[in-house]
């Protein structure tokens, strides 16, 4: 299976946090499947890190990279595809993952309601 983390999802597994359920926990840690995660994410993350909205004991970037998670780019095609999204979503960084799962043919893990609004393929399971 090809995952794609949404930005909070990401944080909890970083942090161990029991708000991952077992279903997401082992999907994320099956070495069968692929886990991608976007720069928008990383972007995201340093940004709020950036407004005092988030604090890393250690720098989180290495931390990410070390765990052997697709790290995506954000390309122009991906950027297109954001920007003609219908405006259920006006949080830019989502609207962003949700183009590069529809494009790229990944699955979100994310509790944000609003992503079932997309035809997009969102991990429930």
């Amino acid at each position: 299976m090809n995952l794609f983390l949404d930005t909070h999802v990401l944080l909890w597994w970083l942090d161990d946090s029991p708000s991952l359920n077992d279903a997401e926990r082992n999907a994320i840690a099956d070495p069968g499947n692929l886990i991608v995660v976007s720069a928008a994410v990383i972007w995201e993350m340093r940004i709020k890190q950036a407004l005092g909205k988030l604090v890393f004991s250690t720098d989180f970037y290495p931390v990410i990279k070390n765990q052997g998670f697709e790290l995506l780019s954000i390309t122009a095609d991906h950027a297109y595809a954001a920007g003609g999204l219908p405006v259920h979503h006006r949080d830019p960084f989502d609207r962003m993952i949700i183009a590069q799962a529809r494009l790229e043919n990944l699955c979100i893990i994310t509790r944000d309601s609003i992503f079932s609004r997309y035809e997009v393929s969102v991990f429930a399971p």
